[in-house]
């Protein structure tokens, strides 16, 4: 047996209640979820025979109705001619065909009472399904969510980060010792003849720009 034994049970069922008392959630609104729309299947095949039904019914009634006025026209014929006997019988067969036309009549009417009800749990089903696949959806967004809250935060505090953060402290540290010790090698270092002349080319062009700016400045002394 399903989650559900009865139609009314699923049209009637609060599924926020039976979320709440359910140990897993996601599995249970799947099997509400399969529940309901094999009801669907179920129901809707229910449907079609009572509508297949009303239209057999529907001929056999139009049948009789059609008996039923053939036997009275003959009544009418035997009455005219004299058979008194023959319209009698006339008449009985029209009564038995008015007979089985209520009786049909009343089948109708409870196929028709049938589908209007049917169709209106339908329409109750449906509504009940899409709340279920919406509860579904909802479900799914926050377990994935949740899901990559675990593991973002599993990262964010996984020790090995920690460590290997550690270790390129370490080596960028190596790294600055190894560029201090090449530095180191350049003091005390004799001055080469290349070094001597650089030196003097730099005192060259410090003084020519000092020249230049002495030269300005008399320049704008004289003209005030």
């Amino acid at each position: 047996m399903g989650v559900f034994s009865r139609l009314s049970d699923i049209v009637n069922s609060n599924i926020n209640s039976m979320l709440d008392r359910a140990e897993d959630p996601e599995k249970i609104v799947r099997l509400i979820i399969q529940e309901m729309e094999d009801t669907l299947v179920e129901v809707r095949a229910n449907a079609a025979r009572a509508i297949a039904d009303k239209k057999e019914i529907t001929r056999k009634r139009d049948e009789f109705k059609r008996r039923s006025t053939e036997w009275e026209t003959k009544a009418e014929l035997a009455i005219g001619k004299g058979r008194e006997d023959l319209a009698r019988g006339a008449i009985g067969a029209k009564r038995k065909a008015e007979e089985m036309i209520g009786l049909l009549d009343k089948e109708l009417t409870a196929i028709d009472e049938t589908v209007d009800k049917t169709n209106d749990d339908l329409s109750k089903l449906q509504g009940k399904l899409k709340e279920a696949r919406a509860k579904q959806r909802s479900l799914e967004v926050r377990r994935n969510a949740a899901s990559d809250a675990v593991r973002i935060s599993r990262q964010v505090h996984d020790g090995r980060i920690d460590e290997a953060l550690a270790r390129f402290e370490r080596y960028e540290r190596r790294v600055d010792e190894l560029e201090a010790e090449a530095e180191s090698w350049v003091l005390g270092r004799p001055r080469t003849l290349e070094d001597e002349f650089a030196e003097l080319e730099s005192e060259d062009a410090v003084k020519a720009e000092l020249d230049a700016l002495k030269a300005r400045l008399a320049a704008r002394t004289s003209q005030s």
